[in-house]
């Protein structure tokens, strides 16, 4: 087998900011941000901060989408003929299309939510009485999404991690022997 250390580098680097950024962001900026003078500032603030990861999110992702890619291509062989492999390809395969959706989805409601700039919330993902319905409703999503996507990159770091295990030599050739005997 050859190596690949640059997709693999690539597919690991751009899926752990994807995860960390995420996760960081749900559990210290949007209740951080209730910190601020003012309800009104506290959107203000969760707004500066996801608009400025956004980029970053895009760029991890688009490095962790190139890696999978040369990670299929680098692993073709294995994709015939281990039995196990196409299996857990589409297993990483579905939750990279749940993860991007779920991504997509939050970018939309976030634009929703930082186009109202200055409006009170209680914080990143939570309305107050008075917050416009439209920032309100999608404040309620985002508060459910904001954990949705680093379940969702988490169980895709587990799958990643043991399809790291399917190509220890023990593995690839058992796995090559019980596709040849059925």
């Amino acid at each position: 087998m050859a190596r690949n250390t640059v997709s693999r580098s690539l597919h690991d680097l751009g899926l752990s900011a994807w995860f960390g950024g995420t996760l960081a962001n749900a559990v210290a900026l949007n209740p951080a941000a209730a910190q601020a003078s003012s309800p009104e500032d506290v959107g203000a603030v969760a707004n500066a901060g996801w608009d400025r990861w956004t980029p970053m999110n895009a760029a991890a992702i688009g490095a962790h989408l190139v890696g999978s890619l040369g990670q299929i291509q680098g692993n073709k062989s294995r994709l015939a003929g281990q039995k196990g492999v196409t299996s857990m390809a589409v297993a990483k395969t579905a939750l990279t299309a749940a993860a991007l959706g779920v991504t997509a989805y939050s970018r939309v409601l976030g634009q929703k939510v930082s186009a109202h700039d200055k409006v009170a919330v209680k914080s990143g993902t939570e309305p107050t009485f008075g917050t416009p319905p439209e920032v309100a409703d999608a404040q309620r999503q985002l508060q459910m999404l904001q954990w949705a996507l680093p379940a969702v990159t988490g169980a895709l770091v587990v799958v990643s991690a043991f399809a790291g295990e399917q190509q220890r030599a023990s593995e690839v050739n058992r796995g090559f022997a019980k596709r040849l005997l059925g």
